[in-house]
């Protein structure tokens, strides 16, 4: 997504409108002869460049966009994040904060490219921005919808107190629960482990919390919980963390001991601790339940290698301790 051409693509417009060059129109009236009044009040206007997919942003939604935010005349903008492969998740009402934004952003899809041109009451207002953006100014927005949450329905969850959260069907905690962990996969996505370890945390506390009313629904948390806790423990070694990255793979195995990726995670940590035997017998036990995975093949290759290489340093220290002890020897 770019801006750098519109205003030559305005030009050309206008060259090919008679009645507009003989008015002489700035290069937002012409665009705005092309664009979709969204509120009917004139103050914000659309142009849908590239359709999206879906249900539309909702509100209190948390948002993850490329913007770019022009002057008019200006070919260079203001204000971009389009230089950002990963741009942060924005909340609306919280992050977004220009009203024009956060309503157009309402009218968006996934995946969806549009241009908004916003008078001054849904812009900066009659004072605008020093030194950036003048008094009463209009301002045109480049807007592309990458991904989008409802982190709406989070934030009320959260509120709730335990009781009430407690007396909330076991469905909606797991959709919130749910929520958390495409949060976390995005920030970890990211390469934001922090981020994404506390959104782990978060999802696997209010899963805690829950009172088990039923085997059923005790199942369901089980279920919901391990993926979380295999998150965790990756998270954690990319944090270079192995003793907590253990600690939640052995978490996953409670739930599930013949689960692959726990067992493959017990053994990614193992080896970081340099615990060799431990990290073979996990990937053993995972190679045994498939044998063709070229995941946990190549580890365990590797921690075989470094298995061998620590027994044959063990060795030489010992035979150097050895030799010390009994002195040079004599001819």
């Amino acid at each position: 997504m770019s801006g750098n051409g519109f205003i030559s693509r305005v030009r050309r417009i206008m060259n090919t409108d008679e009645r507009l060059r003989t008015n002489n129109p700035g290069p937002f009236e012409v665009l705005s002869h092309q664009m979709e009044d969204v509120l009917g009040d004139g103050g914000i206007l659309k142009e849908v460049v590239q359709p999206g997919e879906g249900p539309p942003v909702p509100r209190n939604a948390s948002v993850l966009m490329h913007y770019s935010a022009f002057l008019e005349y200006s070919d260079r903008p203001f204000e971009t994040n389009t230089n950002l492969k990963y741009p942060r998740m924005m909340k609306l009402g919280r992050d977004v904060t220009l009203a024009g934004l956060e309503l157009g952003l309402l009218t968006m899809q996934k995946g969806e490219f549009s241009r908004f041109l916003f008078q001054p009451q849904y812009a900066y207002g009659d004072m605008g921005c020093p030194p950036f953006i003048p008094a009463n100014a209009v301002v045109l927005y480049e807007v592309q919808i990458l991904d989008f949450l409802d982190s709406g329905q989070v934030d009320n969850f959260i509120a709730l107190s335990l009781e009430e959260q407690n007396a909330v069907p076991v469905s909606t905690l797991l959709e919130v629960v749910n929520t958390l962990r495409s949060f976390g996969n995005r920030c970890f996505n990211q390469s934001h482990y922090e981020n994404a370890k506390n959104r782990y945390k978060q999802a696997i506390m209010l899963l805690r919390n829950r009172e088990k009313q039923s085997d059923p629904e005790e199942d369901r948390i089980k279920t919901a919980s391990l993926p979380l806790y295999l998150n965790l423990s990756l998270t954690e070694l990319r944090l270079g963390s192995p003793h907590k990255a253990l600690k939640y793979g052995k978490k996953a195995l409670e739930i599930d001991s013949a689960c692959t990726k726990a067992l493959f995670r017990c053994g990614q940590a193992y080896l970081e601790l340099h615990e060799y035997e431990n990290a073979q017998s996990c990937l053993i036990t995972a190679q045994a339940k498939k044998p063709f995975d070229t995941d946990i093949n190549s580890l365990l290759r590797k921690v075989a290698i470094c298995y061998k290489d620590s027994l044959d340093k063990q060795k030489d220290m010992c035979s150097k301790m050895f030799r010390d002890w009994h002195g040079p020897v004599k001819m």
